[in-house]
């Protein structure tokens, strides 16, 4: 059993709160860009108002619940960290639910500002699929004719990119990045990806983004619907795939940069070795010149 000191519970709950609110803001800004970009009928099809709607999203999260509790915002993130001890698993399990119970209340609050815009499109009766389809609105479903083994690996490499870009713009030698610039380069790879990795698999990314507006509309489209009939159990997908990826691309950037800095301590030792041995030339230059002076006296 894990023991939970009374500081500790008080401190995982408030970053439990900050995951919860910020999570909820990230949704409410990105898939409510998904449902204006839907009811608004767009003639084109490109998605990078959808990307930059969750990128403004992930902005806005940050700022929210970046000082308080890092802002994972995704249980992907979380889970990874704590396989290398950068959670405890009792701190994990409150930012996972903050997260999931955040996502929960987004997708709440986007049916209700878009409620009207539901009932014009689909004419009162709420369908996953087909021309009146809105369930995309809040969760991710595969694309036509995609496996779903392409999903999975889909889910698991995007994932694992985003891992290792987080951990490369957090790494405390990497002095590129100022910490004022780094929500905008979080903001830059969002953008990549959902635009690189969008049409197998709906870049579902995060669990928390999938399953929490997934449960809501479970109420909207029958829990059957949601989780078993329409997609054939396809939910596993956007929770497995991106924690996979996730853990991956943590360990693949722990060993780069166990082999990074064995390489240049290493690379330091010969130049310290080297330089050593320079000033010890130098040394002993500079004591056989008084001595042949001497001798030529």
């Amino acid at each position: 059993m894990f023991k939970l000191t009374k500081k500790e519970f008080q401190d995982y709950s408030v970053k439990f709160v900050a995951e919860c609110f910020a999570t909820c803001i990230l949704i409410l800004i990105g898939e409510g860009g998904i449902a204006n970009y839907k009811f608004a009928r767009q003639p084109t099809h490109s998605t990078l108002p959808i990307s930059l709607s969750f990128a403004v999203g992930v902005y806005s999260a940050l700022m929210i619940a970046g000082s308080i509790s890092g802002a994972h915002l995704n249980p992907a993130v979380s889970i990874s960290l704590m396989t290398i001890k950068k959670l405890k698993p009792i701190q994990c399990l409150f930012y996972v639910i903050g997260q999931i119970l955040g996502a929960f209340f987004g997708a709440v609050l986007v049916y209700a500002v878009y409620r009207n815009q539901f009932n014009e499109f689909d004419g009162g009766i709420r369908q996953m699929t087909g021309p009146n389809g809105t369930a995309d609105i809040f969760f991710t479903m595969p694309g036509k004719g995609i496996s779903y083994f392409n999903t999975f690996i889909d889910q698991v490499i995007s994932t694992s990119l985003l891992m290792i870009y987080i951990m490369a713009i957090t790494y405390k030698k990497n002095h590129l990045i100022s910490e004022v610039a780094k929500p905008f380069a979080f903001v830059l790879i969002i953008i990549g990806i959902t635009s690189a990795f969008s049409v197998n698999a709906g870049a579902a990314l995060n669990p928390a983004r999938d399953l929490g507006p997934r449960l809501f509309g479970a109420f909207l489209y029958g829990w059957s619907n949601t989780f078993i009939s329409d997609n054939h159990y396809f939910f596993f997908i956007p929770i497995i795939g991106p924690i996979i990826g996730a853990i991956i691309g943590v360990w693949i950037y722990v060993g780069y940069i166990w082999i990074i800095n064995s390489y240049l301590h290493q690379h330091h030792q010969e130049q310290n070795n080297h330089r050593i041995k320079n000033d010890l030339k130098d040394i002993e230059l500079e004591d056989k010149k008084p001595l042949e002076f001497r001798q030529k006296i």
